[in-house]
């Protein structure tokens, strides 16, 4: 696994235990997550996501989605 491919993965995770205790993904911009210890700007992941949306593969779009994106 790649840096970029390694980089998603904990993206996602830090999205998906943030989306399972909140019950959503509207992140505040500052909020930071912390998955398997790892600090996780998840506010700004998500903003860039939302932002560069039009970037991102069917596949990443679709996994965002499943966690309860807005897009």
């Amino acid at each position: 696994m790649g840096r970029r491919e390694a980089a998603r993965a904990v993206n996602l995770a830090a999205a998906r235990q943030y989306s399972e205790r909140e019950g959503h993904l509207r992140v505040p911009r500052e909020h930071v997550e912390v998955p398997d210890g790892t600090e996780i700007k998840l506010g700004a992941v998500v903003d860039n996501k939302r932002r560069r949306a039009d970037k991102l593969s069917d596949e990443q779009r679709a996994e965002w989605t499943a966690l309860g994106m807005r897009w």
